[in-house]
Order: structure tokens, then C-alpha cells, then sequence
């Protein structure tokens, strides 16, 4: 069975449609709910009309802050039904963090889980209080109660199921009204970008373009109807909320969720529920790999799925049965992904590149400096137009920046194109590293040094140099049972490089030593502090 593409251009549109195709297949596992997509939309009008009563309107912005929970869609989907904004709060948030974001993003209403691991978000919004003065804009919390965690419910907080009981007939007319008002340009959801020095971002994404875009995307990692989707990638990323969830939705799938990614629990949960795409990060494909439990769960119904990494990392995930895997490429601000491999593309070729453009987008390379457009094979700054985010919330100048005289946004990457139109990510523009007048691209260097097999991971940085400008310093983390050789190293890369990419020097790191952000990401602009100096 095949999926059709969908003919609804907003996303209340999509329900109904979906649910008319697909009706009695399951479209949400989750803990204990099992739901097909017409139990869906009924528990989304229930959400709705309970949110309706609340006071939400079109274009009010209201939060959803949880693991990956089957309410984290509900919710999201019923926002969309009153023409209002979701917005995706990170789990990972500090307090400082959250309090920026629920001010900056003028929310009106908070969905929240009460506790979720070490955080305990009730905690934090009473220490946020006077709400008045810090979150002038918050007016209402609905509360999800963990397990084991008693609520205790302050003015103006509801709990979840007091919410889906609180509709009416009268708010399903008027949520009728509203759901008939949508359109494909109006804002679906406004993501904030995981910032670790700067304040984050908000990016705001439409309605046509969430739905269209991550079509695509499920067409070129060919998905169907029949197929399962593991997802522990967190629907608060662009990567959960705007690539991996939509694009198993409009194809009518199942979306298999794993509140947080625990390797022992999703070994399991892949074979249980037999699933056949994955979403993840190479250091999730690491760790499903290197678990005790591996070689005794079944994970033959794994085909196809979505990843960024080099080579070596995605052999690992093919490794797992992801024959079919494709290397993507993207930002929030291209709605995840504007370039995707096809899954029928010789795997010796999805390793490297990560696909064509999407239907809808023109991607160019651009002289980093000049702007000018380069000729295949040549390395520059990846520049795109077509679809693409609406703006950045409340700044005008940031989102007037982004973009070059012709109408290109700038996404700060480095790559290069083949003949076919073919992307080749190189790293980003601020990482890449002038030495002697020439520039490198890092990401060149450590694909090679991944290949070495004492290595487990490699990370390739500038470091000031008084002769040279920069010079390139190579930080490496050792495979458990590799020998310490800096000199077998060295010659691996003189034997592999140009002379003047071979790193000046060599440093075994620890991998609990590495910077991340707050979402997990590494921050390769915090290595040079690992750097020991000579």
C-alpha cells in the first residue's frame, strides 16, 4: 500500500483527511495508549474544546513542555485546530532558559508535565512567580501528573484530564470556525534554536510548508503506510516535531514514541513493535550498538530512517539493519531537512552526500566572502531559497541578515555540489580554519581520521598560530581497547591528506571532557579550552 500525497495545505485539513484515508490504523504508540488516527482525532477535539474553554484563540501562543508523550501530539495538533501557535518548549531547559523562552514567546497557555526526570517544571513555574510581572503574558498551566508525583494545582492550573473533560458543543462549532480560518501560511509552530552563548532564536514555520515539506522527506526514505516509526529524537527539536513526526503522519505510519532515549529500553521497543524507520543521532546508533542486549533482540524489520554523519557513523546504523538509511541535511530554518538521499541511491554514495534538494527548494554555493556562485566541485556556504521559515519572532533585523541580495538565505554551512545537484556537507563557516592563506574544511580531516581504526571519535579544531595565522589541532577519543599511538596516526594522515591538512598536533581527549549544550550537542567552539597548550 502506498501512501497519497495529501491534498491539504493546513494542518486541521490534514486530520480530517487522514483520518477519512486511514481511518482504523494505528497512528500513535505510547506508554499504555495505543491510538489509530481516528481515536486520535477525537482525543485532539477533546483537547481542543478543553483549550477553547480555556480562553485560546487564533493566533495565541500556548507550550508544550514533556518527553515524548502521546499529549505531546495530542496537544500540538489541537493548537493547530484553534489557528493557534505551538510552541516547543526544550526539556532540557534551566530555569533561566525557560523563563526567557515562555517570556519572549508571549505564551499564553503552558502544557507541561509536572516532573520529568530530574526536573520538576512545577517547582520551577512557582519560583518563576510573580507570574504578572516575569511571564506578564502566562495566563493558564495545565499540568500532566507524573507518576508517583502528587499534583498540587494553584490558581489559574487545571490537570490534564479536567482539560479534556471541560469542552462543549458550543466550543466544537466555534473550533469548527477557527480550523475553517487556517492557512497554509499561518504559524504552526514557533521552535527556539538551542543557543549556548547568544539567547536563542525564534523561528516561526507554517502550516503548508509542515506538512509538504516532510512529505517529501518520507518519499525520498520511501515510507508507506505500513511502516513503524521508533522516535526517541525529542519532538521539542525540529528534528522530532517538524521532519520526523509529519512525515510519518501525512504518510499515514505509526509513530512509535520513547519518552526519552534509554539504549536497553528502545532495543526492546524496536522489537516489540517491530519498527522499521529510526530517527536518531549518531551517538544514539553508538550506543543501540554497543549495548550488552544487541545481539539477542530480533531488529530485522528495520529498513530506513534519517541521520547526519559522517561515513563510519552511518555504517554503524546500517549496521543495526538500516539498509536503507539516508543522510539528510537542514535547519530549523528550512523546516529540518531542504536536502535528503534518496533510499535507492547506491549506499557507497548515501554515506557521503546527503542527497538533492527537496521539491520546492534551489540550494546555490556562494563564495564565503564574495557571494558569488561557485562551480560544481568548489566549496562554499550552502545558500537557500524556496522553503523556508516565515521569520525570526520579534526581530526583524536578524531575519533581514540571514538573507543575501538575491533572496538566498545564508545557513553559515560549508558544501559543495556534483554535476547532479547532489549536496556534500563540509562543516560550518565559523569552523572552518585559515592556515597559511588556505582554507580547510575540519570536517574534511576528521571523515579521514574516522576512518582510522584505534579511533572512536575525532574532532578537528584551529588554534592561533604566529607564523601560519591557524593551525589545526586534532582532538581524539580512543576506541576501549585501542593502542595510544600518536605517530601511527600522524602517518595515517600524511598518507591520506595534502600536506597542508595534516594536523600540527595531536590530543587524546576524554568523551565525558567534551562541551555540549543543554539539548546534547556538542560545542565545537568550547574545544579549543581542552586544548593543553605545547
Amino acid at each position: 500500500m502506498k501512501s497519497t500525497t495529501p491534498i491539504s495545505t493546513q494542518i486541521p485539513a490534514l486530520i480530517e483527511e487522514l483520518t477519512e484515508r486511514y481511518g482504523d490504523r494505528l497512528a500513535i504508540v505510547g506508554g499504555e495508549q495505543r491510538l489509530t488516527y481516528r481515536q486520535l482525532q477525537v482525543k485532539v477535539q477533546e483537547a481542543a474544546s478543553g483549550l477553547y474553554a480555556l480562553g485560546i484563540r487564533p493566533k495565541d501562543h500556548v507550550a508544550i513542555l514533556m518527553g515524548n508523550k502521546p499529549e505531546w501530539i495530542i496537544s500540538f495538533l489541537a493548537v493547530q485546530c484553534l489557528g493557534a501557535t505551538a510552541v516547543c518548549l526544550n526539556t532540557w531547559s534551566t530555569p533561566r532558559e525557560l523563563e526567557y523562552t515562555i517570556a519572549h514567546a508571549e505564551i499564553k497557555c503552558l502544557i507541561a508535565v509536572s516532573q520529568f526526570r530530574k526536573y520538576n517544571y512545577q517547582e520551577m513555574l512557582s519560583n518563576m512567580q510573580p507570574h504578572r510581572e516575569r511571564l506578564p503574558h502566562l495566563q493558564k498551566i495545565v499540568w500532566l501528573p507524573e507518576l508517583g508525583h502528587q499534583l498540587q494545582l494553584n490558581v489559574n492550573e487545571w490537570d490534564w484530564q479536567t482539560l479534556i473533560e471541560g469542552g462543549s458543543v458550543k466550543a466544537d462549532a466555534e473550533i469548527a470556525k477557527a480550523s475553517a480560518q487556517v492557512n497554509a501560511k499561518d504559524i504552526a509552530v514557533l521552535l527556539y534554536t538551542s543557543g549556548s552563548t547568544a539567547a536563542p532564536k525564534g523561528i516561526l514555520l507554517e502550516q503548508g510548508n509542515w506538512i509538504m515539506n516532510s512529505w517529501h522527506i518520507g518519499e525520498r526514505q520511501g515510507v508507506t503506510p505500513q511502516d513503524r516509526l521508533w522516535l526517541a529524537v525529542s519532538l521539542f527539536w525540529s528534528f522530532g516535531s517538524v521532519n520526523a513526526f509529519p512525515n510519518i503522519f501525512t504518510h499515514g505510519a505509526c509513530v512509535v514514541l520513547q519518552e526519552h532515549f534509554d539504549a536497553e529500553l528502545a532495543l526492546q521497543l524496536i522489537e516489540k513493535e517491530k519498527c522499521t524507520v529510526v530517527y536518531g543521532t549518531p551517538n544514539m546508533f553508538q550506543a543501540l550498538s554497543e549495548h550488552p542486549d544487541r545481539a539477542r533482540r530480533n531488529l530485522k524489520s528495520l529498513r530506513t530512517g534519517a541521520m547526519i554523519g559522517t561515513p563510519e557513523q552511518i555504517q554503524v546504523a546500517v549496521d543495526l539493519g538500516l539498509n536503507d538509511i539516508c543522510n539528510v541535511y537542514g535547519l530549523s530554518e528550512t523546516y529540518g531537512n531542504c536536502a535528503v538521499m534518496d533510499f535507492r541511491e547506491p549506499l557507497s554514495f548515501r554515506m557521503h552526500s546527503v542527497g538533492q534538494p527537496l521539491p520546492g527548494v534551489d540550494l546555490r554555493i556562494c563564495d564565503m566572502e564574495t557571494g558569488r556562485v561557485l562551480p560544481v566541485g568548489e566549496v562554499g556556504e550552502i545558500r537557500v531559497k524556496g522553503v523556508l521559515f516565515q521569520a525570526y519572532y520579534k526581530d526583524p533585523d536578524k531575519t533581514n541578515e540571514s538573507y543575501d541580495v538575491e533572496g538566498y538565505f545564508c545557513s553559515g554551512d560549508l558544501g559543495e555540489l556534483d554535476p547532479r545537484g547532489f549536496l556534500f556537507y563540509k562543516g560550518r563557516l565559523k569552523e572552518m580554519v585559515k592556515s597559511g592563506g588556505i582554507n580547510i574544511a575540519p570536517i574534511e580531516v576528521e571523515e579521514v581520521l574516522m576512518r582510522h581504526p584505534d579511533l572512536k571519535a575525532a574532532y578537528v579544531i584551529g588554534m592561533p598560530d604566529p607564523q601560519l595565522d591557524e593551525i589545526l589541532v586534532a582532538l581524539l577519543i580512543p576506541k576501549s581497547d585501542a593502542q595510544k599511538n600518536i605517530d601511527s596516526i600522524r602517518l595515517f594522515c600524511k598518507q591520506e591528506l595534502a600536506a597542508y591538512k595534516v594536523p600540527a598536533k595531536f590530543q587524546w581527549v576524554k568523551e565525558q571532557d567534551l562541551p555540549l549544550t543543554s539539548t546534547g550537542k556538542l560545542q565545537k567552539m568550547k574545544l579549543h579550552e581542552l586544548v593543553i597548550s605545547s
